[in-house]
């Protein structure tokens, strides 16, 4: 059954489509009660509206942080329509229902946004909005509450109607309730920012589609956007061709954008199950590419490949010969896509956001681990900071090449060795129980090319023997965080291969 709607209760800060509502409201037959501006500018516009100042008796106070906490207006709000004995109450104190209320809030995040001072963004946090919400949402089974502008066309729909059905008027409640709790986790979050981790936390996410499935065919998925301040990341990225994104597509997607992003240099990294297979840094996207890809052609055919700079047209005709699952790039040079989509099932993607989060989530049972992102030290002198505690000193080259080098092995699960030449990564080895099988598994894949390679380790070597095996493979110098019980054994190895070493104090160890 539908409920008609007689008289209206409107405050809202967002003044899109108000008149428009107004005039169809007053159109309509519909008394209408109004505050302060929301009433200016209905009355500007020949809209017959009652203040509800007028209405209550009591004016307007402190600058507006009092005007509708009064029981005449939350008595009518809510007033159970069905209950005789509701109605009998607020008609003994001459007070009318609603059947509908408007309310938008306060620009709450969008000050905080700005960058205003504390006392501006206190002064948006909204009290009346969210108490009236509340009200008329719990009690949608005689009112309906609309919270947002792009909701003012059921409204219109509803008047031509005969009004709401309680499944719609449901629907709206049930908007209210996420808005608000949205509203208030911002002002939570917001007031207990410090720069330790938090105490409390919480965050919203909003489906933005179901996936076909999981990681496997049995498991259901769907993508959800975060909608806390200051979220970042590839979920809004645009995609401009190809079949939708898989839940794999999303995660390797996002290990190489964030690969990438850890250069400033042209770069681009191609992974596979969640690690680089390639990665590289070059005067243009083209030859970073073209290094990319040589580092280990097998895996990356059907890798997903991530380019920090504009991909060029002759980047995009050397990846088109390549089978690869999805690009994600910044931007896309005139006639880049077009000679990309010349494949059917790529998928392209443009990611504008170059933030990385600074918080990182991970689930465990009965709980949620936390922890700062790990973020590569800003461009400039890696390694200023390092101590060569082996070997001879070494060209700015090979410098060059041992900061790139560290800067990539951060993308690396751990166990993590990574080989590098000339802003290239030349073999990789991941995610095996013990450095010693990471580092054969690194010199296998770099094959007849890791003579004169530089290393990097993610955590410092246990033992002498993961860097003899380096040493052997012809290996000219290492980077590495120190800090082992045995750093004397495995310096020691390092000068009696007459290698450099260099120890950052840092360790890029990521074991998800």
């Amino acid at each position: 059954m539908k409920k008609k709607i007689m008289r209206a209760l409107i405050s809202v800060y967002d003044k899109t489509g108000l008149v428009e509502l107004g005039k169809s409201l007053d159109a309509a037959g519909v008394e209408i009660l109004s505050t302060g501006s929301t009433a200016a500018t209905l009355r500007d516009a020949g809209i017959k509206v009652t203040d509800v100042s007028a209405y209550t008796g009591f004016p307007e106070i402190m600058d507006g942080r009092v005007k509708t906490l009064h029981p005449r207006i939350h008595s009518g709000i809510l007033a159970d329509q069905n209950n005789p004995e509701h109605l009998k109450a607020i008609a003994d104190l001459d007070i009318a229902p609603f059947d509908l209320v408007v309310i938008n809030l306060y620009p709450f995040t969008q000050t905080v946004a700005s960058g205003a001072s504390f006392a501006e963004c206190v002064e948006q946090i909204d009290i009346g909005g969210p108490t009236m919400l509340r009200g008329a949402a719990k009690n949608h089974g005689s009112v309906a509450v609309v919270s947002n502008p792009n909701q003012y066309p059921l409204i219109e729909k509803a008047l031509t109607e005969g009004g709401f059905t309680a499944e719609q008027r449901q629907r709206l409640a049930l908007e209210v309730f996420r808005t608000t709790a949205e509203y208030d986790l911002d002002i939570a979050t917001w007031l207990g920012a410090s720069g330790e981790l938090p105490e409390w936390f919480g965050e919203i996410y909003t489906r933005e589609h179901s996936l076909r499935y999981g990681e496997n065919p049995h498991q259901d998925a769907a993508i959800y956007r975060g909608a806390s301040l200051g979220a970042a990341g590839i979920v809004g990225a645009q995609q401009h061709h190809g079949k939708a994104m898989s839940f794999n597509n999303y995660t390797d997607a996002d290990a190489a954008w964030r690969a990438a992003l850890d250069h400033s240099e042209p770069c681009v990294a191609i992974v596979k199950h969640a690690n680089p297979c390639g990665i590289a840094i070059a005067g243009d996207i083209a030859s970073a590419y073209r290094a990319a890809h040589a580092c280990d052609p097998v895996s990356a055919f059907g890798g997903v490949v991530a380019a920090n700079h504009t991909v060029s047209v002759a980047m995009a005709t050397e990846l088109a010969a390549v089978f690869t699952e999805v690009v994600i790039a910044p931007g896309y040079e005139d006639g880049a896509i077009e000679i990309l989509s010349a494949k059917p099932s790529i998928r392209i993607l443009t990611c504008t956001s170059k933030e990385t989060a600074p918080l990182e989530r991970r689930p465990v049972s009965g709980g949620i681990l936390l922890q700062q992102s790990d973020l590569i030290d800003t461009p400039g002198d890696l390694s200023a900071g390092w101590k060569q505690v082996a070997g001879k000193s070494v060209s700015e080259d090979v410098i060059a090449d041992l900061e790139f080098a560290w800067r990539s092995i951060r993308a690396v699960r751990s166990n993590a060795i990574l080989l590098a030449k000339d802003g290239a990564a030349i073999g990789i080895g991941m995610g095996q129980v013990n450095r010693v099988d990471s580092a054969k598994l690194a010199v296998a894949r770099a094959g007849d090319r890791v003579a004169g390679t530089v290393a990097a380790s993610d955590a410092f070597f246990p033992f002498a023997d993961g860097l003899e095996i380096l040493i052997r493979a012809g290996v000219t110098a290492v980077v590495q965080p120190g800090g082992s019980v045995r750093d004397d054994e495995v310096i020691a190895a390092a000068n009696a291969g007459g290698i450099a070493m260099f120890f950052t104090g840092t360790r890029h160890f990521s074991h998800a």
